[in-house]
């Protein structure tokens, strides 16, 4: 089977989100006289199946500090250091080389539209998909680890799974692109590769080592 589509996740592959609300919390923290469990915390990204750590309630629980004022200080830094960062490294060339190829392309991301849409949207690429699939889109409880964002996304795509790939930065999205039995390329970050990839197809360092005939050539001995 000859690859047809790509599936990418958003936060953390496309968009560095995760640094910034990293470095956010671990100032915060700091300010109080404590650190933030940085490995407690990427068990949280990309979804929420290793860890339910919540990091405005931990400290509201050490220093009695209201939790919710707390994150809405996270929310409002990291947001305006989000809003300000360009896309990562590959990722123009990588939609641009797809869409050359006529190949269908998707995102399947565990958060909101409001969140997705609207980054995809200030970083001129949202015309390159032919569907955003986020949290809206699936039952309650059902994001990654789970797999369906990425059964959605072939389904609506519609291709077959073996002919398409998924991007994916952490091992909550590499568990549901396995577990929906789609070929999955881990690209971590310094933040989720202290978690491991493991179980990914193959394994790069950034998207612009990608190369879709690389891709196709993995993909066709399946068959």
């Amino acid at each position: 089977m000859h690859l047809q589509a790509l599936i990418f996740d958003f936060d953390g592959l496309m968009l560095d989100t995760e640094t910034p609300e990293v470095e956010v919390w671990q100032a915060i923290y700091r300010e109080h006289g404590y650190e933030l469990p940085v490995d407690e915390w990427a068990k949280t990204i990309g979804g929420y199946g290793i860890s339910r750590f919540d990091a405005a309630i931990h400290l509201g629980q050490l220093t009695g500090l209201d939790p919710e004022l707390l994150r809405a200080r996270y929310r409002r830094e990291s947001d305006e250091i989000i809003h300000a960062s360009p896309v990562m490294p590959g990722v123009m060339e990588l939609l641009g080389e797809g869409r050359g190829r006529g190949l269908k392309m998707a995102v399947a991301s565990s958060s909101s539209h409001t969140w997705v849409d609207a980054h995809l949207s200030r970083l001129g690429v949202i015309g390159y998909f032919d569907h955003i699939l986020c949290s809206e889109d699936i039952p309650p409880g059902r994001t990654k680890p789970n797999p369906d964002l990425f059964l959605l996304a072939v389904d609506r795509l519609q291709v077959q799974k073996d002919a398409a790939v998924v991007f994916e930065d952490s091992p909550n999205g590499v568990r549901a692109a396995r577990s929906a039995g789609i070929f999955v390329v881990a690209v971590p970050n310094p933040l989720t590769a202290r978690l491991g990839v493991d179980g990914a197809d193959l394994t790069v360092r950034s998207l612009a080592e990608i190369s879709l005939d690389g891709l196709d050539g993995l993909l066709s001995p399946k068959n």
